[in-house]
């Protein structure tokens, strides 16, 4: 098998799987999904996604949510390095794209030190998911010019430590992800570093899945907001005023749920 066909015996490809749907796949992935003899998967992995690996073809679990590891990351570096030497072809499906918060370099490096080559393939990422199933911009010419993504997951017991007055500049657009725990902190420290308490905000859970919701409403609203969606749910906060619910054809209103601040 070439390069350019699939995977070579004994390389390993970081693969983004995209938020959950399959559709989302990239025509590349697909590819190189069906071109393994061994896949590894994270739990945001769409079961659909899922159902692309040939029969066949092993499957191993190496999935973290919520504090829960099937491995930690020291175990999935092993367990790649173990199957890419055995001169498997590997695949490492990642939720979303890979080189957002996806922990790309620790294996990566890895892998490189023991002379494997690693390649990457991009997904779309939870936050351009979001976006377009609510039918809103995550930039807006003259009201939102920048564009920050941070993760609301922290080591242990540690601190969410961001820079909270960069991030509560009102011209821009906030995706936090991971950010279901944290809501309420979110909101309470960048109402105190100066974002408007009144700033458009959206709650994506479960994006592009069947069950996918998305929850319109307030800053200030963003604990309350939260208070449904469970603790294994994938969510995505999304802030700004180019998140605002837009007017929206019915079939996207029925999908979108608006809560008055």
């Amino acid at each position: 098998m070439s390069r350019h066909d699939g995977i070579v015996a004994g390389e390993v490809w970081l693969v983004g799987a995209g938020p959950g749907d399959p559709d989302l796949l990239t025509r590349k992935a697909e590819r190189l999904i069906r071109a393994a003899d061994i896949v590894f998967y994270d739990a945001l992995v769409g079961p659909g996604v899922l159902d692309l690996i040939p029969p066949g073809v092993e499957r191993v679990s190496v999935g973290k949510r919520s504090g829960r590891h099937s491995k930690d990351q020291g175990g999935i570096n092993a367990v790649l390095l173990a199957a890419a030497q055995a001169g498997r072809r590997v695949v490492r499906l990642k939720g979303g794209d890979p080189s957002v918060f996806g922990r790309s370099t620790e294996e990566i490096t890895h892998l490189a030190a023991h002379g494997i080559a690693v390649r990457i393939c991009p997904g779309v990422t939870a936050a351009s998911a979001a976006a377009a199933s609510g039918l809103v911009s995550l930039t807006l010419r003259g009201l939102a010019r920048r564009l920050t993504f941070v993760t609301a997951h922290a080591r242990g017991d540690e601190p969410l430590d961001l820079d909270w007055q960069g991030l509560a500049a009102d011209d821009a657009t906030l995706a936090v992800y991971m950010g279901r725990a944290a809501a309420g902190e979110v909101s309470a420290r960048l109402i105190a570093a100066g974002r408007a308490a009144d700033t458009p905000v959206m709650v994506a859970v479960n994006v592009s899945l069947p069950d996918e919701r998305l929850i319109h409403g307030r800053l200030d609203a963003l604990a309350f907001l939260v208070r449904t969606i469970s603790n294994d749910a994938p969510t995505l906060l999304l802030i700004g005023e180019a998140v605002a619910a837009t007017q929206m054809c019915p079939q996207s209103a029925q999908q979108v749920a608006l809560i008055a601040g």
